[in-house]
């Protein structure tokens, strides 16, 4: 279904069940647009209203699955191919933006910014619709279309106290440097924080210490390489920068109430009774 196709849109009432199931599509970018809904998850932001349009940027090879089921809305998936003739600084803002969280952003729509958005998209929907595909103009309108949602994201950054725009760049620091760096002082420098102050802001606005998120994120990764790649568990240690593949799984399980295998079976048995290919 997905194998021979770069770029896959649908309504979200009629995406259908193989959508799901399809393993190639770990590979795309999507983004879930919600219209007039409540959002998906608690948001740790302030925004003025819990429902309306929510917009969910999930990057590649995230094993996060959002409950999608009988929603109002729209799924855009991409692979990241259509973007790679790009400018560099292009590339990262796309990647910095649908990386803001870890498992995925969500982006809140205001008034101001939906009219620009769906003019966007109904062109690049009109165009993806042509028997005859233009991949140029696809690729256009796929740009101007993230560039709105990335001037959407700064918008609400900008609006944002400093703590968290802190927040922001603690995230956007981990992304980089989670595989060599994981004890708290290092981001509270980069920060220009002291460590302490840099738990008081998390802690306030997340409910969890630095060190806990940077855990976190191992976790995340050290789940998308049991289920995505051919690694033996062992291997994945070494990956992840563990110098005995004994106290990976000791950590995996004090943050996982399951050892890493434990966790790759269910995954296996999960995928091979078809529910889902993604598993949290």
């Amino acid at each position: 279904m997905l194998s021979d196709k770069t770029i896959y849109i649908r309504d979200l009432a009629n995406c259908p069940p193989a959508y799901l199931e399809d393993p190639a599509r770990r590979e795309f970018f999507e983004i879930v647009w919600l219209h007039n809904e409540e959002a998906l998850h608690e948001p740790y932001h302030d925004f003025e209203t819990l429902r309306g349009d929510w917009i969910y940027l999930i990057p590649p090879y995230r094993v996060h699955q959002l409950n999608k089921a009988g929603k109002k809305g729209v799924l855009l998936s991409f692979k990241q191919e259509l973007l790679e003739d790009d400018i560099k600084e292009f590339l990262l803002d796309v990647f910095r933006m649908f990386n803001i969280q870890g498992e995925f952003s969500c982006l809140q729509v205001t008034e101001e910014s939906e009219k620009g958005l769906v003019s966007i998209f109904n062109l690049l929907q009109e165009e993806y619709n042509h028997e005859e595909v233009n991949l140029i103009m696809i690729k256009a309108l796929l740009k101007v279309f993230l560039l709105k949602l990335i001037q959407l994201k700064e918008q609400h950054f900008t609006r944002q106290d400093i703590n968290e725009k802190r927040i922001y760049e603690f995230m956007m620091l981990i992304e980089l440097n989670f595989y060599e760096e994981r004890k708290a002082d290092f981001y509270a420098n980069k920060l220009d924080l002291s460590t302490k102050r840099l738990n008081q802001i998390l802690k306030e606005k997340l409910d969890k210490t630095a060190v806990q998120l940077i855990h976190d994120r191992i976790i995340l990764e050290a789940k998308r390489q049991i289920i995505h790649s051919e690694n033996t568990i062992k291997e994945i240690a070494y990956n992840l920068q563990f110098k005995d593949p004994s106290y990976f799984s000791r950590f995996f399980k004090l943050h996982t109430n399951q050892t890493p295998n434990e966790f790759q079976d269910k995954v296996t048995n999960h995928v091979i009774t078809r529910d889902n290919t993604l598993y949290s």
